[in-house]
């Protein structure tokens, strides 16, 4: 360890370089990729609409422009901040409202643009960096070689960019996890070096710290309380199973983050029973994928990402590649760190994944839309393989020091050309249900005067609002709740947006025209009403398939 005290000059100006180029990364084409599904979501929240008054005011058979969705997606004076917690309360409490109410006033200051709402997140990224160069400093107790590499590898990982531009909660969520960990850290280290002085100011105000990062971590992300199992088995393992003065103090500062919680874990329960005694348990799925590939992606994608799909073979040859090393440095932290240091690591890991992966192992899928959930995992992964690289930079072997020079070269590159190209990217992995929107939009806006009709069931609404910052000013939308529309002259090409099959063939007889599947797949089905003499009759019985999502 004291070899890891003394960082050379050009580990420092490499970290300096790569956090500039994170830096610039995460602020650069914030407006370029597709706004899906769960940022409309969040910015329907944040704006205070409820769903329900969304789709009352916009799904009612009159032909609207995209500007009717502006009102539904920031800042408006008909609602208020108490709206905003409001609409979370009534209709999605499993999102605590800490960051909804930091994006509305953000959105009161820069405004209600794409570039705007993410430009937040961005801006929260960057306390990433100070806080992982704290928990490494806890962790390690070394100055700049772990921290530094830590920060780098931090600055240039692909995984984070993509939450520096998400305009949704984890992004803070992480930085509230590196807070209280870090806390925890320092309360239990000053624990051990004042045991015998028990200098109580100072250790009742760093437990109040993180009694207070706690609390703020579970306002931001439910997934928080995991976090804290995992500083619970943490606390206990580094006590070797005994109920001493650091157990007790940690159990009275998590009960008091816990109440504080309180009003909130009141909502969701709440919300959980009156969901069981609904009628209404229609919920917009994602899609199911075998766990094993997914977790073997996910687990590159912290180093390596180019968006390959997961069709892809080159894909899995390069997460072997990234999981062997994962593999070796957690072997590596294990055998060459105290238990106090690896125990940390492992338990961070490990507690926040084995909710979601324990489930899922016996049907053998597992649902692409949770991977934010395992950022504990992904930071344990980072801070092990910094280790790892950081101390092999002083290797008493000359070869086996080139050879961690080399690897980390690898990890370094990697990393800079997962994010040069994903941030020039028009979509992305994450992007899930409306990854292909931009091709949808590309169809529409290639006519003249186009019509989009489409109605407010299964993944309908959010497809329509992503559309709605795709499509050109020309475009205007017929939306119905559950009726057959009555679509006006003036338009040289109506589309229809994911229709049912029953709905589309009463069109088709209604009107006399005939449906051209113009683009399909797993979310989108648009068909292109035309006149019989016009195009080719085909075959839409095919439409049960492609609306069995609906």
């Amino acid at each position: 360890m004291r070899h890891l005290k003394f960082a050379p000059s050009w580990l420092r100006f490499l970290t300096i370089f790569l956090l500039t180029m994170g830096i610039l990364f995460r602020f650069s084409n914030l407006d370029g990729k597709v706004f899906w599904h769960d940022e409309i979501y969040a910015s329907l929240r944040t704006s205070g609409y409820t769903i329900n008054e969304a789709k009352q005011q916009l799904f009612n058979n009159r032909v609207i422009g995209k500007e009717s969705f502006a009102q539904f997606q920031g800042v408006n004076p008909e609602k208020s901040l108490n709206d905003t917690i409001m609409s979370l309360a009534k209709q999605d409490p499993q999102h605590p409202p800490l960051y909804y109410i930091i994006a509305r006033l953000w959105m009161e200051i820069f405004g209600n643009s794409v570039t705007a709402i993410r430009s937040l997140s961005a801006c929260i990224s960057l306390l990433v960096f100070p806080c992982v160069y704290w928990l490494c400093r806890e962790l390690f107790n070394v100055p700049l070689s772990v921290p530094g590499v830590a920060i780098a590898l931090m600055a240039i990982s692909p995984i984070h960019l993509v939450y520096a531009q998400e305009a949704q909660e984890y992004i803070l969520w992480l930085v509230t996890i590196l807070l209280s960990s870090a806390s925890l850290l320092r309360a239990i280290r000053l624990e051990d070096e004042l045991a015998e002085e028990r200098q109580k100011p100072d250790l009742f105000a760093i437990w109040s710290l993180y009694a207070v990062t706690l609390a703020i971590s579970l306002y931001t992300f439910l997934w928080s309380a995991f976090v804290a199992v995992a500083h619970g088995i943490y606390v206990i393992t580094a006590a070797k199973f005994q109920f001493n003065e650091t157990v007790r103090t940690y159990l009275i500062a998590s009960l008091v983050a816990f109440l504080a919680f309180m009003p909130w874990i009141t909502v969701v329960i709440g919300e959980f029973f009156q969901f069981l005694i609904s009628a209404d348990k229609t919920t917009i799925q994602s899609e199911l994928i075998p766990i094993f590939p997914f977790l073997l992606m996910q687990l590159s994608r912290i180093f390596f990402d180019i968006d390959l799909s997961s069709e892809n073979s080159l894909g899995y040859v390069i997460a072997l590649a990234f999981l062997t090393l994962v593999a070796y440095s957690i072997y590596f932290i294990c055998r060459a760190t105290n238990y106090k240091v690896w125990s940390f690591i492992i338990t961070l890991i490990v507690v926040p994944a084995l909710p979601l992966i324990l489930p899922n192992l016996i049907a053998g899928s597992i649902r692409a839309s949770i991977e934010p959930y395992l950022i504990p995992s992904y930071l344990g992964i980072q801070i092990a393989v910094a280790y790892l690289l950081a101390t092999q930079l002083y290797n008493e072997s000359g070869a086996r020091r080139s050879f961690w020079y080399i690897i980390m070269t690898l990890v370094i590159i990697c990393g800079l050309i997962s994010s040069k190209v994903s941030f020039q990217a028009e979509t992305w992995w994450n992007k899930g249900i409306n990854y292909s929107s931009p091709q949808v939009a590309q169809i529409i806006n290639q006519s003249n005067r186009p019509l989009l009709i489409g109605d407010a069931l299964g993944n309908n609404y959010g497809n329509i609002f992503s559309l709605s910052y795709l499509l050109e000013p020309k475009v205007r939308f017929l939306l119905v709740n559950q009726k057959i529309p009555k679509i006006p002259d003036g338009f040289t090409d109506v589309f229809l947006l994911n229709p049912s099959d029953t709905w589309g063939k009463t069109i088709e007889k209604k009107y006399k025209l005939k449906t051209d599947i113009v683009y399909s797949d797993r979310y989108y089905s648009i068909l292109k009403l035309a006149k019989a003499r016009n195009v080719r009759r085909r075959n839409i019985s095919s439409n049960n398939k492609l609306s069995a999502n609906l």
